[in-house]
């Protein structure tokens, strides 16, 4: 009975967790390690991937079969966990009013891969009991991929908003130009052609066009948002009624403006009004001053001329009931549209998004470390 020697078994935690766990985080993202390993080891792989401290307590399976593991969502590192107990800490989470993420490629992670609001099972390791539970594959097996899909999310929701924030903002200017243009003594300020022609170039291209603006650089750095919360919450109403009222207000002026100097005054107003949203749409970009989104400078190019087309080409000008205007008019309605761009800069500077609720509870990922 000599002693040989000793053996060590390394095995790693992937190169990418790290760097992925530190972005959860940042995110608003609170990563949990859940294992059947023994404590020790879960703890040492919990430290060196920045989930928990030295300080944090390990609740082992057999305190939690016993019920003195206190409250699970108080814990960053589970340890000697059964499947049955996975799928306990995951309702404990869910059921605290968290968001939850659950990765897993083994058959024992089925029943908890199914039971939480995201399941993600790996693609190329992951068993198929795994892959079937799961509502998300990564066929790449990179958790990288996760913080991708999180971002992805994000941006796709924002581009929603921004369209939001664009399409009613217009519509409540068109509203307040009809309902407030016959007490300044105007008495129809636009023909219900025009205003469908406003619609359908302002509402168009750019509309499409914002969908396919890129993420905002600050995206992965702010909390997730409440689940009940609404797609027009967060303060969107307000900005709402503010660009709205902001651009009626300037195609207002410029109808009095036009109608006090003999000018033709309501097609002044068709002219201001369809340039000055699309001003806004300029201004409603996640990246300003760059080219990260071209299709957005082309959808308006085209828009713009499409909508001085309305005041100056014959067949367009029977259609609508425009009359031409000279060349000075048509550069102080591009003046006014890029008022439009400016102050809808400046009110999303001055007026940000508010950030989620205080004591609101981020999204929580369960991260099964095989």
């Amino acid at each position: 009975m000599s002693l040989l020697g000793l053996i060590g078994i390394l095995d790693p935690p992937r190169s990418a967790s790290e760097t992925t766990i530190a972005a959860c985080k940042r995110a608003g993202i609170v990563p949990v390690l859940i294992t059947g390993d023994h404590p020790l080891t879960a703890r040492a792989v919990a430290e060196r991937l920045g989930i928990a401290s030295r300080d944090d307590r390990v609740a082992t399976g057999e305190r939690i079969r016993e019920g003195t593991a206190g409250d699970l969502t108080s814990v960053r590192v589970y340890a000697r966990t059964t499947p049955e107990q996975k799928l306990d800490i995951v309702q404990a989470w869910r059921g605290a009013g968290h968001v939850v993420a659950m990765t897993g490629d083994g058959v024992n992670d089925g029943p908890a891969l199914r039971r939480a609001d995201i399941g993600v099972a790996m693609g190329r390791r992951g068993t198929e009991v795994a892959r079937q539970a799961a509502d998300l594959v990564l066929a790449d097996d990179n958790p990288a991929t996760i913080v991708s899909a999180v971002e992805e999310g994000r941006r796709v929701y924002a581009n929603v908003r921004r369209f939001l924030l664009y399409a009613l903002a217009g519509g409540t200017a068109e509203i307040l130009v009809m309902l407030l243009g016959p007490f300044l003594g105007m008495p129809l300020p636009l023909l219900p052609a025009q205003i469908l022609w406003i619609n359908l170039l302002t509402h168009g291209l750019p509309g499409v066009a914002l969908g396919a603006e890129p993420v905002a650089p600050d995206a992965m750095r702010h909390a997730p948002r409440p689940p009940e919360e609404s797609v027009l919450g967060a303060g969107l109403w307000p900005r709402i009624l503010f660009m709205g009222a902001f651009v009626a207000t300037v195609t207002l002026v410029a109808g009095v403006w036009a109608r006090d100097t003999g000018r033709p005054w309501q097609s002044m107003m068709f002219l201001v009004l369809g340039a000055t949203q699309l001003g806004v749409a300029l201004g409603s970009r996640a990246r300003p001053g760059s080219l990260t989104n071209p299709f957005l400078l082309v959808a308006v190019g085209a828009a713009l001329s499409l909508q001085a087309a309305g005041v100056y080409l014959p067949p367009l000008r029977d259609l609508l009931g425009t009359e031409p205007l000279p060349l000075t008019d048509l550069a102080i309605a591009c003046a006014l549209s890029g008022l439009g761009h400016v102050v809808m800069r400046l009110q999303a500077r001055l007026v940000p998004e508010r950030p989620p609720r205080a004591g609101h509870r981020p999204s929580s990922s369960s991260l099964e470390e095989a």
